[in-house]
C-alpha cells in the first residue's frame, strides 16, 4: 500500500466529516506544522451545518456538501463522493467522524486507500458509541483504532492502536475526552506512514484476514 506521491510529493487526501472535525483539524495541524508530507485537496460533507466545514474553510480548504437525503440510496451518494474526490486529484480517503456507511462504490474507487478513526480497540466495541459500550463493559483500557475501511462494520485491517486507561471516577464524557486526544495524535501519524509508502497490505492465507505491515523507515 503506497497512496504517496512520486518522488515524496504530498499525499492528496479527502477527508469526509459529517461533526465537528476535530479530527480534520487535527490533521489540518499537522500538515501546518510539517510533521504530515500531505495536502487536503477537498473536505466533504453530507451535513450542511456540520463544524468540519468551517474549519477547512478557516484553513482555505476547499468545501463541498452532499445531503445524503437527495440520493436514492448509499450507492448514488458514494458515486457523486467519488466523482468530487477524482475531480480533485485524491490519492487516500479520511473518515474523520463521518456518520455513514461507505458502499463498494467508494471502496472499489480507492482500493486499500480509505482509511477510519473509531474510538475503541477494535475488534472490541465496533459501531456507534464505542465508548460508552466500554465503559458499561467494565473494562479498565480502551483506545482508538485506525484502520482502512471493507465492506462490514469496522472490520477492515487494523493499521495502528492506541490505548487509553479507564479510570477511577470516570464517566463517558470524560472517557471520550481522553480517547479523542489519543486520536489527534495518531490518526496524522498513520497518514504520514501512508505518504512515506511504509504500509503493505498483505493478503491472508485461505480463510484468514489481510494484515498491514509497517515497514522501516528509509
Amino acid at each position: 500500500m503506497s497512496a504517496s506521491g512520486p518522488a515524496g510529493e504530498p499525499l492528496v487526501l479527502g477527508v469526509l466529516v459529517s461533526g465537528s472535525g476535530t479530527n480534520l483539524q487535527a490533521v489540518i495541524d499537522a500538515v501546518k506544522a510539517g510533521s504530515l508530507n500531505a495536502k487536503i485537496a477537498v473536505v466533504v460533507s453530507n451535513i450542511a451545518t456540520a463544524k468540519g466545514l468551517d474549519r477547512a474553510a478557516a484553513a482555505g480548504i476547499p468545501t463541498v456538501v452532499l445531503d445524503h437525503k437527495a440520493y436514492a440510496n448509499r450507492a448514488a451518494f458514494d458515486a457523486a463522493v467519488v466523482e468530487v474526490l477524482r475531480e480533485r486529484g485524491v490519492s487516500c480517503v479520511v473518515l474523520a467522524g463521518f456518520m455513514r456507511i461507505v458502499t463498494s462504490t467508494l471502496l472499489d474507487a480507492f482500493p486499500h486507500r480509505v482509511v477510519n478513526i473509531h474510538p475503541s480497540l477494535l475488534p472490541a466495541f465496533p459501531g456507534v458509541d464505542a465508548q460508552a459500550q466500554a465503559f458499561a463493559y467494565g473494562v479498565r483500557v480502551t483506545g482508538c483504532t485506525v484502520h482502512l475501511v471493507d465492506s462490514g462494520t469496522d472490520t477492515g485491517p487494523i493499521l495502528a492502536q492506541a490505548t487509553v486507561p479507564v479510570l477511577e471516577g470516570d464517566d463517558v464524557a470524560a472517557l471520550r475526552a481522553r480517547i479523542l486526544q489519543k486520536e489527534h495524535e495518531l490518526l496524522p501519524a498513520v497518514l504520514q506512514w501512508i505518504a512515506e509508502g511504509r504500509l503493505e497490505v498483505v493478503s491472508g492465507e485461505a480463510g484468514t484476514r489481510p494484515r498491514v505491515r509497517i515497514l522501516p523507515a528509509s
